[in-house]
């Protein structure tokens, strides 16, 4: 089940006494700050303890759901790629547009193998003062609120992914080889646009395996081939530039690689049930109801 955003962005701060939500697909961006409480966490299958200072950042592609132990609190700040590229000019969206997506592979491939841990005390405290300056501009709605909510944002959101990336090159922290099935991953979502580099005799000669071999060790690791893999990230990514962008068929068509509209719609429908279409229909009547 997946969950839609129909405003460009949205602010919640939520008091619960009981918080049991079973994991969903949500298409926005989501960051998420613990006020209060203690419970669990479940992200792509993974689940993680949270508390009181916990702060998250879920992409439009990652599945997660929460259950509290303790009275929660949350502040959760939610948005759409549209909401950061409105009022700019063509060569600010594609920049931006750009970020976001290398945003979201980075925290999508995060998401599915740890959770997302601050450590620096300066940053944690620079993102909580943000997102408290960012509540108070969106209960003012003073003149030029949406364009301080953009930058202040935009902010949060490069702190976060300098986090991860320190992370990941093991800055401060015992940090050990990364498995080869998570670069093969993260390779892949950085490439879907490209199938050139997402077919086997690439992989093999990228990552050092023969090209018989390549698609064994996927289905080994992962429990599924490396088309379907392919095929259903490209539907996942599809499904969220339906719902959350204006972007036409053809236009998405062009930015994953497929033949043409044609293509993308047959092979949409073959694997989600519906065309494009009538995917895109539905979820515009939903936000209008």
């Amino acid at each position: 089940m997946k969950k839609q955003l129909y405003q460009p962005f949205e602010l919640h701060v939520s008091d619960l006494a009981y918080w049991k939500q079973h994991a969903l697909v949500y298409h926005f961006f989501e960051i998420m700050r613990i006020d209060q409480g203690e419970g669990s966490r479940e992200v792509n299958e993974n689940i993680y303890d949270y508390s009181e200072g916990d702060i998250f950042l879920f992409t439009p592609l990652d599945c997660r759901g929460f259950r509290s132990d303790k009275e929660t609190r949350v502040c959760s700040i939610r948005f759409s790629q549209v909401f950061l590229t409105q009022y700019k000019t063509a060569g600010e969206r594609e920049r931006v547009t750009r970020w976001l997506k290398q945003l979201e592979q980075i925290f999508y491939h995060h998401n599915r193998f740890q959770p997302l841990i601050i450590k620096g005390v300066a940053d944690r405290t620079a993102i909580t003062s943000l997102i408290d300056n960012l509540t108070g501009e969106y209960n003012r709605k003073e003149a030029y609120y949406e364009d301080n909510l953009r930058h202040l944002i935009t902010l949060i959101l490069n702190i976060l992914m300098r986090s991860v990336v320190h992370e990941r090159r093991g800055e401060g922290c015992d940090f050990k080889e990364e498995p080869l099935i998570n670069k093969v991953l993260l390779h892949i979502r950085q490439n879907i646009h490209d199938k050139k580099k997402i077919k086997t005799a690439y992989l093999a000669e990228r990552f050092n395996l023969s090209k018989t071999y390549v698609g064994e060790y996927f289905k080994k690791i992962t429990g599924e081939s490396l088309q379907s893999y392919i095929t259903l990230y490209k539907m996942k990514l599809v499904e969220q530039r339906l719902a959350s962008s204006t972007l036409s068929i053809s236009e998405i068509a062009h930015e994953l690689d497929f033949s043409d509209g044609s293509h993308l719609s047959s092979q949409f429908k073959k694997y989600i049930g519906v065309s494009p279409t009538v995917y895109r229909s539905k979820h515009v009547k939903a936000g209008q109801e």
